[in-house]
């Protein structure tokens, strides 16, 4: 069995405009640990909305790819 890596964008509930971009091997499970404040950084704005993930085969692509979409969110002002 093939185990991916997800990259997701998630989006506040609770201040609409805010986003958060992450990747993880469990997305289920990390979606949950946003939601119930396990997470620090979007405790404060949850709850938290799946909008995109993309799944790849390896964590390395996936980690380009999170570092590519936070520099377009960065320069689009997106944060």
């Amino acid at each position: 069995m093939t185990n991916f890596a997800y990259v997701y964008i998630l989006r506040s509930d609770f201040e609409s405009d805010r986003f958060y971009t992450g990747l993880t091997e469990d997305l289920r499970s990390r979606i949950k640990d946003h939601n119930v404040s396990k997470v620090p950084h979007t405790a404060k704005f949850r709850p938290w909305s799946l909008k995109v993930y993309v799944a790849f085969p390896d964590r390395g692509r996936a980690a380009q790819f999170e570092k590519t979409l936070l520099k377009i969110r960065i320069r689009a002002g997106i944060c």
